[in-house]
């Protein structure tokens, strides 16, 4: 069995965390950490784990927790993973964090979007970007996993392909994407109140949204060459799910089948991104509570673009999923180990 440590169980990555990991069959939770709620019983915090889960809320230590378990996700805040992580953490657990702190390679361009000095920047070459279906073999036995955004999963996921194969310009790249309210975490703020956000979509973060230089990078390394696009967020009167639009300009004239032979010679042994058939629209409804991705694409021969969708559940496949997915990858498990979970509908 492997022992498992969650910092910010209680936060909503950390509480999927409890929820996938309670079902996986090779993984045990020895550590149930929240600064927030030190010595309270975790099920009083979410009363759906009555009776199935029984222990209280830890601390944050992990220099107590990395001789407990052998591997730790932290689901905090940036900047407290690389506050607390060292050389003698990471010779005893693999550490897998959800929040932005190794996700990025240029410590400038980190500390410039997230406004904070990192705490750890001699690990961020050592990190590991844990999307799964691009890094896979990088992933395999590595001690440091940065897990991606929620958006930038998405987005990436549904462009890769006809960046990678040059089909599409990157400098014409716009991205729209629309998520839940759970993106913003579980803290009260105002913005998040049900009547602010019942009956109303919004756009935020515009042109300044922190997840867009993860996703400029990661579509820059499959264009091999730097990539500058328009990432604009909304956020939609929904709990759960992302689902992201985007444009850009052919390089050529291509056909549909074409296009879809280039997403399925990238998908078709992937189990959780699903290419879906000819103009069917990807809806965050056929993923929720699910790890799938789903992706598919529109040309549009008028103004010679591509339009390239996908949708997911930002809680599972664009956080705590994804981070169990890099969990099996690096402990030698059936990748889709204890996340063959069928989506909820309705």
């Amino acid at each position: 069995m492997i022992k498992v440590g969650i910092i910010g169980a209680t936060g909503y990555a950390g509480g999927e965390l409890v929820r996938l990991l309670l079902g996986h069959p090779d993984a045990e939770i020895v550590w149930y950490g929240s600064r927030s709620y030190v010595n309270q019983k975790y099920a009083s915090i979410y009363q759906n784990m009555f009776r199935l889960v029984d222990e209280t809320c830890m601390d944050d230590n992990m220099e107590e927790l990395a001789d407990q378990a052998d591997v730790i996700f932290t689901a905090t805040p940036q900047g407290l993973c690389a506050s607390l992580v060292n050389e003698g953490i990471l010779s005893r657990a693999k550490v897998i964090d959800l929040s932005a702190d190794f996700r990025l390679k240029d410590v400038k361009i980190y500390e410039a979007w997230y406004g904070m000095t990192h705490k750890a920047p001699q690990f961020i070459d050592e990190a590991v970007y844990g999307l799964c279906e691009i890094n896979r073999e990088k992933v395999r036995g590595a001690r440091l996993i940065a897990n991606p955004g929620c958006y930038p999963t998405c987005s990436t996921l549904s462009i890769y392909p006809l960046v990678k194969e040059g089909l599409i310009d990157p400098a014409t790249i716009i991205i729209d994407a629309k998520s839940g309210t759970s993106g913003a975490g579980r803290g009260a703020k105002t913005d998040n109140l049900y009547c602010e956000v019942n009956e109303n979509i919004k756009a935020y973060g515009v042109a300044t949204h922190r997840h867009t230089p993860e996703i400029e990078e990661q579509l820059g390394l499959a264009a091999g060459k730097p990539v500058v696009l328009n990432f604009t967020p909304h956020l939609v009167p929904m709990n759960r799910g992302i689902l992201i639009t985007a444009y850009a300009s052919l390089t050529k004239a291509v056909s549909y089948e074409e296009v879809k032979e280039v997403y399925d010679r990238y998908y078709n042994k992937e189990y959780f991104v699903r290419v879906l058939e000819k103009d069917v629209c990807p809806q965050t409804k056929w993923v929720e509570g699910s790890n799938f991705v789903d992706v598919n694409f529109k040309l549009d021969p008028r103004t010679n673009r591509v339009i390239m969708m996908g949708a997911m559940d930002n809680l599972v496949k664009g956080a705590a999923g994804q981070a169990v997915q890099n969990m099996n990858l690096a402990f030698g498990l059936d990748e889709a180990e204890g996340l063959r979970l069928a989506p909820m509908f309705p």
